[in-house]
């Protein structure tokens, strides 16, 4: 998977590219869990700030951590 490319060095060409090749549909959702994860939301609108580069890829994962209790 590899770091995510940092908003202030990339195009958004390539932050695109970088969620498009990871957290792309895989088809098996017993096996995936990118839904779950994103509570349904498909991830390139989930990250969409990101690949616009107004926030980090970091910034916007923390908001997708589980909730401890």
């Amino acid at each position: 998977m590899g770091s995510p490319p940092n908003i202030e060095t990339s195009t958004t060409a390539e932050r695109e590219k970088y969620i498009y090749d990871n957290f792309y549909c895989r088809g098996n959702c017993e096996i995936c869990g990118i839904c779950k994860v994103y509570h349904g939301k498909s991830p390139e609108l989930v990250y969409a700030d990101y690949i616009d580069g107004k926030r980090s890829f970091q910034e916007i994962a923390k908001e997708y951590l589980p909730k401890r209790y």
